[in-house]
């Protein structure tokens, strides 16, 4: 019987390549069309081909991070109706974690859902994956084993502060301000995609 794999709320493929490319029968899922035009993408609530479906081995959800980032939650107190959405936005991750899958890896940054569901297993970097980005990367994993970083990508060193090629020398984002931004940064690295499927193929 063919594995199977949802990677939920994801709609550039490329965790989706990195297990096909493995001989999985690796979907995704997303109000959004495929990025990369593939047919192997449902369109709608993730959630829904989860519970209605035949039945995922493996199921990767990328909750919307925007209302529960620490980098975003500073805004609630200035504008209180993005509290709400925080709320919508809890509620639906505590779903996705909730979903009935017996294996699951539910990813976001650092921010409330490490303390309102539970500490992650795991907090990653993309250069422990031989990517040359930093971009601390939560993962809360059910019956899953933490990812063994492949191959470390060394710094630059700015006034005795670590930086990577995605950071300014402040330590900013390089990404600028365009209606693209939230999901370019938003991608999983293909470094990380790799592991993934490279790591976790084998105990579906």
């Amino acid at each position: 019987m063919m594995r199977r794999v949802l990677i939920g709320c994801e709609c550039s493929g490329i965790i989706r390549e990195a297990f096909r490319r493995r001989g999985v029968d690796a979907w995704t899922a997303d109000y959004k069309g495929a990025e990369d035009g593939s047919k192997f993408h449902f369109q709608g609530d993730a959630l829904w081909f989860v519970e209605n479906d035949a039945p995922f081995d493996l199921f990767i959800v990328h909750p919307p991070c925007q209302f529960l980032s620490s980098s975003g939650l500073h805004w609630n107190k200035r504008r209180p109706e993005r509290a709400a959405q925080t709320e919508a936005a809890y509620r639906f991750a505590t779903r996705c974690i909730s979903a009935p899958i017996d294996r699951l890896c539910m990813e976001n940054p650092i921010g409330c859902l490490s303390t309102r569901i539970r500490k992650p297993e795991q907090i990653i970097q993309p250069y422990q994956f031989g990517e040359d980005a930093s971009k601390a990367t939560c993962l809360w994993l059910n019956n899953l084993p933490p990812l063994q970083p492949t191959r470390y990508i060394a710094p630059r060193i700015v006034d005795g502060r670590k930086r990577w090629a995605n950071q300014t020398d402040s330590g900013q984002n390089r990404l600028g301000p365009s209606p693209e931004r939230a999901a370019d940064r938003a991608r999983t690295y293909l470094g990380i995609a790799e592991a993934m499927a490279e790591q976790w193929t084998p105990l579906l």
